[in-house]
């Protein structure tokens, strides 16, 4: 599931955190001086990436990337809530260095979001608070910080300057001169509800690849020769480009000019066409070619701050609130006049300040080169009023964002906000809050830590914060990042209780995203950890960590009054099925679901309120399209293919057989009872693989396990290939005449094996070590002598044998199953030919389980192996282990700054839900994605609507009965009370009556108690923790016909 001295981190671990040297206020960061412990030259050279880390951030920005942010030094000034936000998220994402500068001390305002001071800081200067905890987020990253007045000169060592608590003089001083030194400005800020970003990048920026998507390739059938040459792709498959895409080729015969090509622009004709411009020069096309999709450089140009405040650019962050971004542009400049004048922000919700404040607005906009004609005042009166709070997701949100702009700054990868965004969240203030405002002393607090959020909201508020009770599912980086900001929120800081659940341990793969977690925390359990250091940021913070996976088992934990004290429950799951779980349990209990996921760049928020809106599992994305069996047995065409036959291959030897293995040794009897029922042909495949684990394959020394190792290689890369060819043989026609080896059939070749070649002793050596593991056999990681016994391994040569059938697709394949059998004397011989149990008497064989991101355990290295020595079958290029870990691991790519934006939004809503808001107008589902840059939001779905006779229903309505009755009274209560007719009753998968069942077994029924005849029934009691049951029914109504209504709720008698 999907993340400190005294003050605010702490932990027990006898390693000391990195010393580290302070620099002078003026003195200038030695960009090539080497930090002992936090460079990449830690790693042996600062190119170097430390893959265990940074791995699911390598598969969003890729190892150039990262590269280029690891030679670039980062200048965030402002310490409050906002910088450390920016400042943590780039520490994580793993630059060069990063220097934190602040010439304020802590005040108790910055306690509603600054999370790394406390108390006990107040006083001292921000930026010196928070660099031992910012340093210890990243030991790659060294942490500077500097208090003195910027200056120009100071400015000139590094490569991206962020601004966030800086006047409008300062902000166009150091933009003019960072525009003029090329140096990369973003400056940030957050005032209460509403949020700016703005980025000048310099006069020719470059982007090398706008969006991170993997660039796409598509199958030729065609290419015509033309002044403007088209391109047809085969036709089960579109070729998903856009007009203004550039394509290279490669495999075309005829034409073959076409390969490894200048990049062509094209021009989209239709899913599987598209223009490659003149090949009419070009050679007769014959057959086959892939199409491969090339990024293209992109220069974009900036204005300096300056220019571009008086002509913005505006990126939009909510397609309903098109005309703010003008008026806020205005409104930001016109504080930072009034502080100017008034040495202060205007006091919340203060009428006077607040009519000042909408006479300079009308002062200055009337004069500014970006004037709106029309303004919203009721904007800007909620702005005035709002402007000096300071709330923890707003800084989440533009904090996220910002970050990503600093990682888009060193590398060019994804395109940068262009050039201004603006941000509001107005929606969490009370219904109407300019008519019903309550009196201006409800905002004000002095000296305590939510006294910036009680200037948003009010002391009410705060309090009903205080007595929420949370239930928080999963405590990786969604997790960290939701205990964070709730508590800084103050949620449950007073008699309230957030609940997280979290059964896995700290990995350090962790380490780059789920920031609550630190080195000496590897192995230790998420949940736990992550509670407690939430706990270090707000003392009061009442948290219960729990260590339980949601589901069926649990249900006796998270019960009835577990789930009937919850005001809400925030989802930080990263599965399908849990997620789903969850929602159903909210559906039952009808509690709010704050649901919201992440996938590298791209981020959701989903809110589902009940009575309101549709359920999470209402709308759901198609499945993953599989990939034929038969392609991946035989015909593969791209490394996918490879890697999931090479996944295939691990479970099908190491895992599966020592699974049937063991359930056979513990009980042999139930073993072959339960094996001889199984369908088809699958009791013969599972006893002969039986038989080859215990008998066949079993090695008892490590020698035995190469010489298994080399035969397997010969069998599958060489004989299996020569038997195919044998069948279809490379120049062989279809009954149409058409080539069989063509389309997305790619011919094969065989592969002689040859221990000088790294690639042919990678598998042995993986593959002798795994089987050794398996059977508790010592392994041998000395690869000279791994590949001396393989050379030594004696070979039988293959010979193709006629009769082989191979099927060539599944439809084939399929139908041979159906007519498949099993002869029971086959079955009978197999089974004899079995040891005996004393034979068996201490045998070892254990299933590996297979584990991507343990370097040392060989299983990536089989993967590897395997999948490259398929593909060199084929003739499909190779992948290498970075990249084939993310696709046979299944790894969702994922960055701190993306987890950081959606969090934020998620809490947003959490004030909403809070506020009590009835209105789904106010509620928020958002869809982000920082690379394009693009945020999308929506109003939540209404549920949907059903009847039944005049009754109208969702899914959030039921039937609600309660008091134990017979079966004979339920269904006479539904008849008389509903005019419904019960045709079918159920409960969980049992059937406890239908109109078809034997009237004996029904009239036996009838008398039964609902509870009695759920246990009769399901065989298992009632378990006490159970107040109520489910009954699903099927009905007819008055009329007769059948009608869909709700589920039952039975609760039951105490």
């Amino acid at each position: 599931m999907s993340s400190l001295p005294e003050t605010i981190w702490s932990h027990e671990s006898k390693s000391p955190s990195p010393k580290r040297r302070k620099i002078q206020s003026e003195t200038k960061l030695d960009s090539d001086r080497a930090h002992p412990l936090t460079t990449m030259e830690a790693n042996g050279s600062v190119h170097e990436i430390d893959e265990g880390l940074y791995s699911r951030q390598l598969y969003v920005l890729g190892h150039e990337a990262m590269k280029k942010m690891a030679s670039s030094n980062i200048l965030i000034s402002g310490l409050r809530g906002l910088g450390v936000e920016i400042a943590k998220n780039v520490v994580l994402g793993g630059v060069k260095s990063v220097t934190i500068h602040d010439t304020g001390n802590v005040e108790w305002s910055d306690l509603s979001s600054q999370f790394f001071v406390s108390e006990h800081d107040v006083g001292k200067n921000r930026a010196e608070v928070s660099e031992s905890h910012l340093s210890e987020l990243n030991p790659y990253v060294p942490v500077k910080s500097h208090t003195a007045p910027l200056t120009e000169s100071f400015l000139e060592q590094f490569q991206v300057v962020v601004l966030t608590e800086s006047s409008v003089e300062e902000q166009v001083r150091l933009g003019e001169y960072c525009h003029t030194m090329g140096i990369k400005f973003i400056m940030a800020e957050t005032k209460g509800l509403f949020g700016r970003v703005f980025c000048d990048f310099g006069d020719d920026f470059v982007v090398t690849d706008a969006n991170g998507e993997t660039p796409l390739s598509a199958m030729v059938s065609a290419v015509t020769k033309d002044s403007d040459g088209v391109v047809t792709c085969i036709d089960d498959q579109r070729h998903g480009f856009e007009t203004g895409d550039y394509v290279t080729f490669t495999e075309v015969k005829g034409m073959t000019e076409l390969n490894n090509c200048q990049p062509r622009q094209i021009r989209v004709l239709g899913p599987y066409t598209f223009s490659i411009g003149d090949t009419s020069a070009l050679s007769e096309y014959v057959r086959g070619g892939i199409a491969h999709q090339v990024k293209m450089p992109q220069t974009t140009h900036f204005k300096s701050m300056k220019a571009s405040m008086a002509s913005p650019d505006f990126v939009i962050s909510d397609f309903a609130k098109m005309e703010r971004p003008g008026v806020l542009h205005v409104a930001f400049e016109v504080l930072d006049r009034f502080r100017q004048g008034h040495q202060r922000l205007p006091r919340p919700w203060n009428e006077e300040d607040t009519n000042e404040f909408l006479r300079l607005f009308k002062e200055v906009n009337e004069g500014h080169p970006a004037r709106v004609e029309e303004a919203d005042e009721k904007l800007l009166k909620l702005f005035s009023f709002v402007c000096c709070g300071d709330v923890c997701p707003m800084q989440a949100v533009i904090g996220g964002i910002s970050a990503q702009e600093v990682m888009k700054a060193c590398s060019g990868k994804f395109q940068p906000i262009h050039q201004w965004f603006y941000f509001d969240a107005t929606e969490c203030l009370h219904t109407d809050p300019l008519s019903t405002k309550p009196p201006e002393t409800t905002f004000q607090s002095e000296q305590q830590r939510y006294q910036s959020q009680i200037a948003i909201f009010g002391k009410d508020f705060q309090d009903k914060l205080a007595r929420q009770n949370y239930f928080v599912v999963g405590a990786g980086a969604i997790g960290c990042e939701l205990l964070k900001n709730l508590s800084m929120m103050g949620v449950s800081c007073g008699g309230g209780t957030v609940y997280v659940t979290d059964m896995d341990t700290i990995e350090k793969s962790n380490l780059n995203r789920q920031f609550l977690f630190r080195p000496w925390d590897v192995q230790k359990v998420k949940s736990d950890v992550a509670a407690a250091a939430s706990k270090k940021m707000n003392p009061h913070f009442h948290v219960v960590a729990h260590q339980n996976r949601v589901g069926s088992e649990t249900e006796h934990v998270y019960d009835d009054g577990f789930f009937e004290k919850l005001d809400a429950v925030a989802n930080a799951l990263d599965n399908i099925d849990a997620r789903m779980y969850m929602d159903r349990r909210c559906v039952y209990y009808r509690k709010p679901l704050l649901e919201s996921g992440t996938l590298g760049t791209k981020g959701n928020v989903q809110v589902v309120i009940p009575h309101l809106t549709e359920s999470y599992s209402s709308s759901q994305d198609p499945p993953e399209k599989s990939i034929p069996i038969c392609t991946l047995k035989n015909f593969p065409n791209a490394i996918e293919h490879t890697l999931q036959w090479a996944r295939d291959m691990f479970e099908g030897v190491f895992t599966q057989p020592a699974d049937s293995a063991q359930q056979y040794l513990s009980d042999p009897q139930r073993y072959l009872e339960r094996t001889v029922k199984l369908g088809g042909s699958q009791p013969f495949e599972e006893l002969n693989t039986l038989k080859r684990a215990l008998v066949d394959e079993r090695p008892r020394l490590f020698e035995d396990c190469v010489n298994w190792a080399r035969k397997h290689f010969e069998a599958n890369f060489n004989n299996q290939i020569r038997q195919l060819l044998f069948n279809f043989p490379p120049d062989q026609l279809t009954s149409s005449g058409v080539p069989f080896w063509s389309g997305p059939k790619r011919c094969p070749h065989h592969v002689v094996f040859d221990v000088s070649i790294p690639l042919h002793v990678d598998y042995v050596f993986a593959a002798a070590n795994l089987k050794a593991e398996m059977y508790g056999i010592p392994q041998n990681r000395d690869r000279a002598a791994v590949s001396s016994m393989a050379s030594a391994v004696a070979v039988v040569e293959f010979t193709p044998r006629a009769g082989v059938t191979i099927h060539v697709n599944d439809s084939e394949a399929e139908a041979s199953s159906n007519h498949g059998g099993t002869d029971h004397d086959d079955l009978e011989s197999v089974a004899k030919s079995l040891p005996s149990m004393e034979q068996l008497k201490g045998t070892v064989i254990r299933p590996l389980s297979f584990e991507k991101d343990d370097d040392n355990n060989l299983h990536m290295d089989f993967i590897v192996a395997c999948s490259n020595l398929r593909a060199e079958n084929y003739d499909i290029p190779p992948a290498d282990k970075h990249k084939s870990k993310l696709i046979a691991g299944r790894i969702i790519p994922a960055i701190a700054t993306t987890t950081s934006l959606v969090v934020g939004l998620v809490c947003l809503e959490m004030y909403k839900l809070v506020q009590g808001h009835d209105n789904m107008e106010t509620y928020k589902n958002g869809f982000v994605n920082l690379a394009l840059p693009f945020f999308g939001f929506s109003e939540p779905i209404s549920a949907p609507k059903l009847k039944f006779q005049e009754t109208e229903w969702s899914l959030w309505d039921r039937f609600e009965v309660t008091g134990e009755m017979t079966l004979r009274g339920f269904l006479d209560y539904f008849h008389k009370e509903h005019q419904l007719e019960i045709t079918m009753l159920s409960q969980g998968v049992s059937m406890l009556y239908s109109f078809f069942m034997p009237k004996a077994k029904v009239n036996e029924r009838m008398q039964m108690k609902m509870s009695q005849l759920v246990e009769v029934v399901t065989k298992k009691p009632i378990p006490s923790y159970v107040k109520a049951l489910v009954f699903e029914i099927c009905c007819n109504d008055k009329d007769g016909e059948d009608v869909e209504v709700p589920y039952v709720r039975y609760t039951l008698e105490k």
